[in-house]
C-alpha cells in the first residue's frame, strides 16, 4: 500500500502535536509540609530517610537556596498563596495576637487588608480548573484545629477536606516540655512535644489526607485540576507510627553544639531560646530530634503515595508537581528550637518543582529564590494572566535553563514586638539588620566559608562595601 507524501506529513504532524499536548502541563499538584527544614536526603542530610521527596527531586528541579518571606505559618503561607509580601497582605502573625501590640486579634486574614486579592488557586479556578484543598494550606492551629478548616480562604477552593486521625485522638499521651500548668491542645503547638504511636492504633491525619488526595486525583484525572495537599507533619507535636521512630536510634543522633563566643557576637533579637527548651536534658533533645525525623519520614511516605497515584493514573506526563514547606526549623542549633529566627535553619525551605518536559529536570539550582516566586511561575507555565501586583519572579527561565538567576537576593522578615528584623540572602552572604538601619544589631555571614553562621563579620572593614550593598537591598525591598 502506498501513502502520499501529504498523508505521511499529516500523520507525522498529528503525532507530533499529540506528543506535544501530552507533555504540556494541564494540572497542578501542590504538596505542602508543615515546619519542615532541609533535613532531607536530597538536600544532603546524612541521617534522614526521605526516599519519596528525593524521588521527586530527581525527576524535577531542586532549588537549593529558597527562602520563606516570614518564618511563621500564617504569614508565610499567606504570602506564598497570594504572591505578595507579608507587609502587603498585612498578615504578620499567627491568629491569637498581633505582632505590633499586646491586643488580641483572633483572625488576622489577608482579605481584611487586600480583599480583592486573587490567590494562586483562585487564579486557576477562575481559568476553569477544578480546585481543591486537603489538609493545611492556609493557616491551621496544630494540633488544636486539625479536623477543621482553620483560617481558610473559601474563594480559593471548590472543595475542601479536613482530615482528622489517631494523632489527634492521643493528645493525652503526648510527651511535652510545656510548663506543668499548660492546659488544652494549644500547649503542644508552641513547644516541643512528641509521641511514638503503635502501628496498629489507626491512621494518622496525614495518611488520611494522602488517601483523600488520591481519591480526588482519581475523580478529576480527566479534566484540568489544581489540587493542594497540605500535610501537618513534622509540626510539633511530632507524632508518627513507631516504625518511623525505629529508623533513628537515639545513639546515632548527634546534638548540635554552640560555638564559643556565639552569644557575644550575636544581637539579642536574633536569639529565640525559651527557658523550658534551655532546661532540656541531652536525652530529651535527642528524643525531640528523633521524633522530628520520624514525623518527617512518615510525611515523606504519604508524599510517596501521592506520587505513586500520579504515575498509576497516567498523570505524570501533564501534571506539574510542587513540594515545599512554609518555613524552616531549628533543631537545637545555637540552643534554638522551632522557627521565627532569621538564621538559615529557620528561613530556608525545601522547594522542588517537577514540570513535565522542563530542560533542567533532574538538576538543582543554587541561585537565591523565594516562596513568593511560586505564584508567577505556575501562572507562567500555564499561560495564565497573573495579577500585576505580584511580588515574586517567574522561575521558568531557571526550569528551562535559559537563565542562571532571576533575582539578586531573597528576603525574609520577622517581628520582635514593634521591631522588625530584615534578612537578605545573596549567593555569597546572609545579611541581617535588626531595627531601622540595624540600630538593634547587624549580622553578616560568609555562606561559603561559614555555612553554619558561626562568625559574625558585620564589623569586618573588608566587607564594608558588600554590607552597604545589602543594606541598600533592604531599603529597596522594605521602603517606608
Amino acid at each position: 500500500m502506498k501513502f502520499s507524501a501529504s498523508l505521511v506529513f499529516l500523520v507525522c504532524a498529528v503525532t507530533a502535536a499529540a506528543a506535544a499536548a501530552a507533555d504540556k502541563p494541564r494540572n497542578v499538584l501542590l504538596i505542602m509540609a508543615d515546619d519542615l527544614n532541609t533535613s532531607l536526603g536530597c538536600y544532603g542530610h546524612p541521617l534522614v530517610k526521605s526516599p519519596n521527596i528525593d524521588r521527586l527531586a530527581k525527576q524535577g528541579v531542586r532549588f537549593e537556596t529558597t527562602y520563606c518571606q516570614y518564618p511563621l505559618c500564617s504569614p508565610s503561607r499567606t504570602s506564598l498563596l497570594t504572591g505578595r509580601k507579608p507587609t502587603a497582605t498585612g498578615v504578620l502573625t499567627n491568629p491569637g495576637r498581633r505582632a505590633d501590640t499586646d491586643e488580641p486579634n483572633a483572625h488576622p486574614h489577608f482579605r481584611d487588608k487586600v480583599p480583592d486579592t486573587v490567590t494562586l488557586p483562585q487564579l486557576f479556578k477562575n481559568a476553569g480548573f477544578f480546585t481543591a484543598r486537603v489538609g493545611k494550606l492556609f493557616h491551621y492551629g496544630v494540633p488544636g484545629e486539625i479536623g477543621t478548616s482553620g483560617l481558610d480562604d473559601p474563594p480559593s477552593w471548590q472543595q475542601v477536606i479536613n482530615p482528622k486521625g489517631v494523632d489527634k485522638e492521643v493528645e493525652d499521651e503526648i510527651h511535652t516540655i510545656a510548663p506543668p500548668n499548660a492546659k488544652g491542645p494549644g500547649r503542644f503547638g508552641g513547644t516541643l512535644s512528641w509521641l511514638s504511636v503503635a502501628n496498629d492504633r489507626g491512621e494518622h491525619a496525614d495518611g488520611i489526607g494522602a488517601a483523600e488526595g488520591i481519591k480526588l486525583l482519581e475523580a478529576h484525572k480527566d479534566k484540568p485540576f489544581f489540587l493542594a495537599v497540605g500535610f501537618y507533619r513534622p509540626h510539633t507535636p511530632y507524632v508518627a507510627p513507631k516504625k518511623y521512630f525505629d529508623l533513628y536510634p537515639l545513639d546515632q543522633i548527634p546534638l548540635p553544639s554552640t560555638p564559643a563566643g556565639f552569644a557575644e557576637q550575636t544581637p539579642k533579637p536574633a536569639i529565640t531560646t525559651k527557658k523550658n527548651e534551655e532546661e532540656m536534658t541531652d536525652q530529651q533533645r535527642k528524643e525531640a530530634i528523633q521524633a522530628y525525623y520520624a514525623a518527617t519520614s512518615y510525611m515523606d511516605a504519604q508524599v510517596g503515595r501521592l506520587l505513586d497515584a500520579v504515575e498509576k493514573l497516567g498523570l505524570a506526563k501533564n501534571t506539574v508537581i510542587v513540594f515545599a514547606s512554609d518555613h524552616g526549623y531549628h533543631l537545637g542549633e545555637y540552643g534554638m528550637w522551632q522557627k521565627q529566627s532569621l538564621f538559615e535553619q529557620s528561613a530556608r525551605v525545601p522547594f522542588i518543582i517537577s514540570a513535565p518536559g522542563a530542560a533542567r529536570n533532574g538538576t538543582s539550582v543554587e541561585t537565591p529564590t523565594e516562596l513568593l516566586d511560586l505564584y508567577p511561575t505556575l501562572a507562567d507555565l500555564f499561560a495564565l494572566q497573573a495579577p500585576d501586583y505580584l511580588d515574586g519572579k517567574s522561575l521558568t527561565p531557571l526550569l528551562e535553563g535559559t537563565a542562571v538567576s532571576v533575582k539578586p537576593a531573597a528576603f525574609t522578615e520577622v517581628r520582635r514586638g514593634k521591631m522588625t528584623g530584615y534578612a537578605v540572602r545573596t549567593f555569597m552572604y546572609r545579611y541581617i539588620e535588626w531595627g531601622k538601619n540595624g540600630a538593634d544589631g547587624v549580622q553578616l555571614y560568609d555562606m561559603a566559608a561559614d555555612p553554619l553562621q558561626t562568625r559574625n563579620l558585620a564589623n569586618d572593614p573588608g566587607l564594608a562595601e558588600a554590607r552597604a550593598e545589602m543594606h541598600g537591598m533592604i531599603e529597596e525591598n522594605w521602603p517606608e
